[in-house]
């Protein structure tokens, strides 16, 4: 009886001995598997941190050249602005150029009108006079339109007697000839020029050839005036002695040409000056 219970006691001992080594050996299995997933995780875990901070880093880069983005943004803006504004001010300035130029070109063309009007005024008053002259009258009389101005020039011994101011009896039908074109040109202002050589004047009552152009000059004014019936104040009288030649005074007939008295006449200067004054301001 011993001897059975006693066989039974190892036989339990040898049972269970063996189930305890199934079971360690089935904890070392897992063990391992755990281990193994374990450092799987970790090494999966550690590659996901470094992707993480791979796409923190990616993601401040992108933030750095967004804040870059944005101030190049702005800076362009900014010059944006500052271009339509000079754009703008450009356009306002262009507008006030194109006014200026319409309003002086508008002058320019005015002025020629007034210019073409004038010169053709000149040349119809020169046709005039030269059509009331007569043949013999025009050997010493000159007609000529110079620069929008009319110069009539008389020879002296046509009017004047010899080293004298006084005016010829023979001159007073060219001088009435011409007073009718200055009286019907009114808007015209007349200016008489005396002119002589370079020879002295040897007159008690004339002290040089300044005296003797200055007089001569006069006579033809006074005589426009008081037989004649010019208006006294469109005339002007000057004299310019020997200092204005026409040809030199070596000869003779050069003499003859710088002794003349000339019949000026032009239109009123105070008009072209208000057409001045009245050009457009340039700023």
């Amino acid at each position: 009886m011993k001897k059975v219970i006693l066989f039974a006691a190892t036989a339990a001992i040898l049972l269970s001995s063996c189930a305890s080594k199934k079971e360690l050996l089935s904890c070392r299995d897992e063990n391992k598997s755990l281990t193994a997933n374990l450092q799987s995780t970790r090494e999966d875990l550690a590659g996901k941190n470094a992707r993480i901070t791979s796409l923190e880093e990616q993601l401040r880069g992108m933030q750095q050249a967004l804040k870059t983005s944005e101030q190049k943004y702005a800076k362009l803006q900014e010059s944006l602005d500052k271009s339509l504004s000079n754009a703008s001010q450009n356009n306002i300035s262009i507008e006030k150029l194109v006014d200026q130029i319409n309003e002086s070109n508008q002058y320019i063309r005015h002025l020629v009108e007034v210019k073409s009007k004038s010169d053709s005024l000149n040349m119809v008053l020169s046709n005039n006079l030269t059509r009331s002259l007569s043949k013999e009258e025009l050997k010493e009389v000159d007609v000529q339109v110079l620069k929008g101005v009319v110069y009539i020039s008389l020879a002296d011994n046509m009017l004047y007697k010899s080293g004298s101011y006084e005016i010829n009896d023979r001159a007073a039908e060219t001088l009435s000839k011409i007073a009718k074109i200055i009286t019907d040109y009114k808007d015209y202002d007349v200016l008489i020029e005396g002119n002589t050589d370079n020879v002295p004047i040897s007159k008690t009552n004339i002290r040089n050839n300044w005296d003797l152009s200055c007089l001569r000059a006069s006579s033809v004014v006074q005589a426009l005036q008081t037989k004649y019936g010019v208006d006294p104040k469109r005339l002007t009288a000057g004299g310019r002695g020997e200092y204005n030649p026409l040809q030199s005074n070596d000869t003779e007939l050069g003499k003859q040409r710088n002794r003349r008295t000339q019949i000026i006449i032009t239109p009123k200067l105070d008009e072209f000056m208000e057409l001045i004054g009245e050009a457009p301001e340039t700023k």
